[in-house]
């Protein structure tokens, strides 16, 4: 999934399409790139067009941050083109979906 990089210690990296897919719910695939030892953690997140989160997704224990890199994101309430970047404090929620596919990173700071 990662490697260390020759003489930089503590660089870590993966590349997103060799990194296996966890199914979340059908037609949205989680690649985790990266976990912190305070919790912290990096994902790809894919959302096949037409796909909807099953419920609600609640940011606990701590924020959100999204990066649209590709497609278009929705939360339930509003279009996210590419390019958008979303910030979501702790103990917000959402319903990640898109009508026309998309490809997000999430950033998890706190877990």
């Amino acid at each position: 999934m990662s490697g260390a990089m020759g003489g930089m210690d503590g660089y870590v990296w993966a590349e997103a399409a060799k990194t296996p897919a966890k199914e979340l719910f059908p037609g949205i695939r989680l690649r985790t790139l990266w976990t912190g030892e305070n919790g912290a953690s990096a994902h790809i997140v894919e959302i096949d067009p037409g796909s909807c989160w099953e419920g609600l997704d609640v940011h606990e224990p701590g924020p959100e941050e999204v990066y649209v890199a590709s497609g278009v994101f929705n939360d339930g309430v509003r279009d996210y083109p590419a390019g958008s970047f979303i910030h979501a404090p702790a103990g917000s929620s959402h319903i990640p979906q898109s009508t026309t596919g998309c490809t997000l990173f999430i950033f998890y700071p706190e877990g």
